[in-house]
């Protein structure tokens, strides 16, 4: 089987566009993306006026973070505006203790 030595434009702009989407994604994780923190589209409601739009979509890409915090038993997740810092909602579970044979 020969190897060739140069690939394809087609193959070039392929690698290089999921090579774009996976740092994005990789951005994405790190800044803590609420829109990649496990939260469903229909939570993504930031002003609570009970309808969502695609804008609020955008904003739980790209305006809030999610920051996850765990205390004892008791785990949240925060949900901040990414600029201000500010305090959107607050989640919050406890979590059962591990059983005991």
């Amino acid at each position: 089987m020969a190897f060739r030595g140069r690939l394809s434009n087609r193959r070039i702009a392929l690698f290089a566009s999921i090579g774009v989407v996976l740092l994005g994604l990789g951005w994405l994780q790190y800044v803590g993306a609420a829109a990649l923190s496990g939260m469903s589209f229909k939570d993504m409601d930031w002003n609570e006026d009970g309808e969502l739009t695609r804008g609020e979509i955008l904003q739980g890409f790209v305006s809030v973070s999610a920051v996850r915090t765990r205390n004892g038993q008791r785990s949240c997740v925060e949900y901040r505006w990414r600029r201000s810092d500010e305090v959107i909602r607050m989640e919050c579970r406890t979590d059962a203790p591990p059983a005991t044979p």
